[in-house]
């Protein structure tokens, strides 16, 4: 162990090691902002952010008032997508609702419901929608056509003894609650590792730079890759403090399986962080101030949120966002995440992901080490 720790201590980069952990540790609100991130992210995003629009608040207009509409309303609450608040007069006041944001929906039976089904005929009634929100809008359309699909074969059965003549029966793989949590948590690792790995490192260089402190490091006897080395190392340990914090979290707050290799997902994610770290370097090389590097880093963040599936199914965005999201390296580090959590699978149903991630992270690093190089000249 003694002869581990001397070898640790004769390398080169092992002054700047130091004195990065001596920073950290001195400048505890930072370091505490670290550590402390990953839990409230967590709680903010796995507890807000709901892809699954449920009990959405609902008036019903009642024209009929009979044994069939009441069954209609009890078929449409029991699909769980709708939340019926009260009975309004007419169509006026559901307007008025609507328009409020009182109810996002609106049930209209006409009078004649009841005997147009007992006559034979289509019983139709309306289901007004506030659609300004279109995901609330397709859950409605969804849970209405489920519910007029179920009493129409309740009245079947009961007026001609019959039996569905198609029957499918779903099973749902890998999130069989279909929780977004289970969902969303993955992903805030590979949000909150980009994060640091841009915003932290690239103002962490910056303000080295500002401080001239970057020109008292150079004139030292380390070398440059020793100087990168012991600059981007500490963050390294504290993306890999974060991705513990919130797996762990996940696990016991949001019951997040662990189907496949932990050790598996460290390692990809290792290379992940070395493209994020090549990203981070690389705007350091850009910004002239903090402010700069936390502008640039930000305009990063939101490709990485919108493009790379993280919140929206990457096959429903446009074929150029497509294209545009496969610049991301985030866009293939959440498909590790999810395959090893959510399916485990190993490392031979990931080497397309591991593939590019590795191009990505030798091309952004290769890049960011000679444009920083060029800025120490």
């Amino acid at each position: 162990m003694s002869t581990l720790v001397d070898r640790m201590r004769r390398w080169t980069a092992w002054p700047m090691l130091w004195k990065e952990f001596l920073q950290l540790r001195r400048d505890r609100l930072t370091f505490a902002l670290m550590t402390a991130l990953p839990a409230i992210q967590l709680v903010l995003f796995g507890y807000a952010i709901q892809t699954d629009v449920r009990r959405l608040p609902t008036v019903v207009v009642d024209e009929s008032r009979t044994s069939e509409s009441r069954a209609l309303i009890q078929v449409l609450q029991n699909t769980d997508n709708f939340r019926i608040l009260r009975a309004v007069a007419d169509r006026t006041e559901a307007r008025r609702w609507i328009e409020r944001g009182a109810a996002r929906v609106a049930l209209v039976i006409p009078p004649e419901y009841q005997r147009l089904i007992r006559s034979g005929h289509t019983g139709v009634a309306q289901l007004l929608i506030d659609a300004a929100d279109p995901q609330s809008s397709g859950a409605a359309i969804s849970g209405a056509q489920l519910a007029a699909q179920a009493r129409g074969v309740q009245l079947l059965a009961q007026r001609y003894q019959l039996r569905a003549p198609v029957e499918i029966r779903v099973r749902p793989w890998y999130n069989p609650a279909q929780k977004s949590a289970v969902f969303i948590v993955p992903g805030i690792v590979g949000i909150l590792l980009t994060i640091t790995m841009t915003l932290i490192t690239s103002t962490a260089v910056v303000r080295e730079r500002e401080r001239g402190t970057l020109e008292q490091l150079i004139v030292t006897p380390i070398g440059k890759l020793s100087l990168m080395l012991g600059k981007l190392v500490p963050f390294v340990l504290v993306g890999y403090v974060q991705m513990t914090v919130v797996l762990t979290l996940g696990v016991i707050f949001f019951d997040i399986p662990v189907r496949g290799s932990l050790l598996l997902l460290y390692a990809l994610a290792l290379v992940f962080i070395l493209a994020s770290l090549g990203v981070g370097l690389l705007i350091s090389t850009v910004a002239r101030s903090q402010a700069q590097a936390m502008q640039l880093s930000f305009f990063f963040m939101l490709p990485n949120i919108l493009l790379s599936g993280y919140t929206f199914p990457r096959a429903a965005m446009p074929e150029p966002a497509q294209y545009l999201g496969l610049l991301l390296p985030l866009t293939y580090f959440l498909d590790i995440l999810r395959g090893v959590l959510l399916k485990g699978v190993g490392i031979g149903d990931l080497y397309q992901q591991l593939g590019a991630l590795v191009v990505l992270a030798l091309l952004l690093f290769g890049v960011s080490v000679r444009r920083f190089s060029k800025t120490l000249e």
